[in-house]
């Protein structure tokens, strides 16, 4: 997030993502309160320029991907105007399947690599500052 609001590059998410995330983070650590997450995903909302993506429903139930449930993803990003998709989960996202919309996957640790190369100094400094508001 402290790379986003430096407008380094356009972060993009949906409703939908924002669900996926927060289920998640609850699934693997259930003493986090749902209140507290989505606030953050408002606080989030309202710190990215132009971040929500809507209008990509119409797009899911034509996209094929390995797995269906990223379907609504890519619909996102080829909606949002995404060169990328971030994700861990890079078999869900074939490049086959990304490719006729000009946009492939990122690891996030390839992503941070690739934009500490292009600048360093705005990556540093947006570090430092999870390092500062990180709890002892």
């Amino acid at each position: 997030m402290q790379l986003a609001v430096t407008d380094l590059f356009k972060a993009k998410w949906t409703a939908d993502i924002h669900r996926e995330w927060i289920d998640a983070l609850l699934r693997n650590e259930p003493h986090r309160e749902r209140a507290a997450l989505e606030r953050t995903r408002d606080l989030m909302d309202r710190a990215t320029r132009d971040c929500l993506v809507t209008g990509n429903e119409a797009l899911v139930s034509v996209i094929t991907l390995p797995d269906p449930d990223g379907r609504h993803v890519l619909a996102a990003a080829i909606v949002g105007r995404c060169d990328a998709i971030l994700t861990q989960n890079l078999k869900d996202f074939s490049p086959e399947a990304l490719a006729p919309f000009g946009i492939e996957t990122q690891h996030p640790d390839d992503f941070l690599r690739n934009q500490l190369s292009l600048a360093p100094g705005l990556v540093c400094s947006a570090l430092r500052r999870v390092r500062a508001t990180e709890p002892a």
